[in-house]
């Protein structure tokens, strides 16, 4: 009986809805891959064929991907990202955590002020406040220092990343606590053991969102790191657009290197997201 219903169903004809929404998914798709897939094919393009209309070159130039690590200060700038980025993400989780567990199981006086403070926050912009912040670093003589990206990036991400940890933690049953406090843990203990795994999907979203933002982030690079070699990534691939030319091979080149671990951070944890971005929409 189970056999013969699914011999049925899968001789059941596709309905034309079906097949419509399947061809406008597939070609919103390619929509989307098409920049990246030139891009990489721009990245292994042959000098001299930059400036040919076509749509691929007569041979790969791998040699590219090389190249532009030897003749520029790329890997350097890579591991200042890699810095900023990874410390930035700690420093905000390692502040947000216990922001947000006290928010979500305090009601103290001023609660909703306060979250609607930490919100006004995230509507500041980095652009607006660099003279100060460049001002302030500059007499603690702290420019071009990781530290300074680390401080900055940590700072305009720490208000996205309370709001969410609330709203998950919120999320999560005090029974669950009251019933590991009744069997001996403190405060600190059942925050460790009981609120943390539970929370985990929301913490690798407002991970992998904080890590993002630091990893992308263009303006205060700028600002803050005026040496090539203290500068983060997204800075040093700005260094192939000159005055007169641009280097486009190595352009595109160091923008898929650029790329390639947000990807495979993204692919490795993606599963957590969409739990973690509905944290706390169902009571």
């Amino acid at each position: 009986m189970q056999r013969q219903t699914v011999l049925r169903a899968r001789r059941e004809p596709i309905r034309p809805r079906t097949l419509v929404v399947t061809a406008v998914a597939w070609g919103l798709a390619a929509l989307f891959l098409l920049p990246y897939l030139e891009m990489l094919v721009t990245a292994v393009r042959p000098a001299d064929e930059l400036r040919d209309a076509t749509y691929l070159p007569s041979h790969f130039a791998w040699s590219n991907l090389i190249d532009v690590w030897r003749d520029s200060t790329l890997g350097a700038n890579l591991r200042v990202t890699l810095l900023v980025a990874g410390g930035s993400t700690l420093l905000a989780l390692a502040v947000a955590l216990p922001a947000a567990y006290c928010t979500a199981r305090t009601r103290f006086r001023g609660r909703k002020l306060f979250l609607l403070l930490v919100l006004v926050t995230q509507m500041f912009q980095p652009t607006a406040l660099l003279v100060g912040l460049y001002r302030e670093f500059h007499q603690l003589d702290m420019l071009n220092s990781v530290w300074t990206l680390i401080l900055c990036n940590a700072a305009f991400n720490l208000a996205f990343t309370i709001w969410i940890l609330t709203a998950y933690i919120g999320s999560i049953p005090v029974a669950l606590e009251e019933a590991a406090m009744l069997d001996g843990l403190g405060r600190f203990g059942t925050l460790r053991k009981v609120v943390l795994p539970l929370a985990m999907p929301g913490i690798v979203t407002a991970v992998i969102f904080t890590f993002i933002s630091a990893w992308n982030e263009f303006v205060m690079g700028l600002t803050l790191s005026t040496r090539s070699d203290s500068q983060p990534l997204t800075v040093g691939i700005n260094s192939f657009i000159g005055n007169y030319t641009v280097q486009w091979n190595f352009l595109f080149a160091g923008s898929v290197i650029a790329i390639l671990p947000v990807v495979v951070l993204f692919a490795v944890i993606e599963r957590h997201v969409v739990s973690g971005l509905t944290a706390g929409s169902v009571k």
